[in-house]
């Protein structure tokens, strides 16, 4: 390609999310039901005061395009957060993959769910083979620098979670199972329930008063909120009339 004096930007030059594949043939294609639900949980519970919704990209199983030098290198994470960035208001808007040279901004948090064939390479325990990519571990710590990784596994029902403190991932500790993000002013935790209609243990976010309700949770406790009303006005008219007071001449 001619060379221009000065050189076009990235923007103009490296592929756009239209010409990079967003599934390739050979790979397991959309996740399992554990991964589609526990995603849509972290979604639907991820809501906080530091950033509003509309600057806040969540996403799940979206590529993520992460070197300009290779450009058709990418990783798949199964759940990841990215702030400052204005998330799509159209339909024709909404992003095919995520590529690090377009959106400039680098993930601020990501999750790995654990299985039995990912797991040494979510944890870095696997070298990376000579003219491969790297492995997730190495892509999320040296190439992109994302401050939180964190890592679930439900077989075994164990959170772990790394922090990048000068050019590593350190473990962080977790008491209860809990990692509080000041900068968010939310914390992730493992929590025992019901999430659509599947019973066990999963990871979701909660809030300085607890656990951040699900849109189900939020109807239901407004329902018990009104029956409360309407059983405590049966009440009041129950004694009014008990006093020889009708209820209806005070309306």
């Amino acid at each position: 390609m001619y060379q221009t004096d000065p050189p076009r930007p990235p923007q103009e030059t490296m592929p756009t999310m239209y010409d990079l594949p967003s599934e390739l043939v050979g790979e397991s294609g959309l996740p399992d039901e554990f991964h589609r639900i526990q995603a849509d949980l972290l979604s639907e519970t991820c809501q906080h005061l530091a950033y509003p919704s509309e600057e806040i990209l969540l996403a799940s199983d979206l590529n993520l395009y992460y070197d300009p030098r290779h450009p058709l290198w990418y990783k798949r994470p199964d759940w990841y957060m990215v702030l400052g960035l204005p998330s799509a208001s159209q339909q024709q808007d909404l992003r095919l993959s995520y590529l690090i040279w377009q959106e400039g901004v680098v993930p601020f948090l990501i999750v790995e769910l654990l299985s039995p064939g990912t797991e040494q390479e979510d944890l870095g325990k696997t070298l990376r083979e000579v003219n491969r990519p790297p492995t997730k571990w190495e892509v999320y710590e040296r190439i992109l620098r994302v401050p939180y990784y964190v890592v679930y596994d439900r077989y075994k029902n164990r959170l772990r979670t790394f922090q990048l403190i000068g050019t590593r991932y350190e473990a962080i500790s977790l008491p209860d199972n809990r990692l509080w993000l000041e900068e968010l002013e939310l914390g992730l935790g493992l929590w025992q329930g019901s999430y659509q209609q599947t019973t066990g243990l999963w990871l979701r976010w909660y809030n300085a008063t607890g656990w951040v309700l699900t849109s189900t949770e939020k109807a239901e406790q407004e329902r018990q909120r009104a029956e409360q009303e309407h059983q405590r006005a049966e009440r009041l008219a129950e004694y009014l009339r008990s006093q020889g007071i009708d209820p209806e001449s005070l309306s």
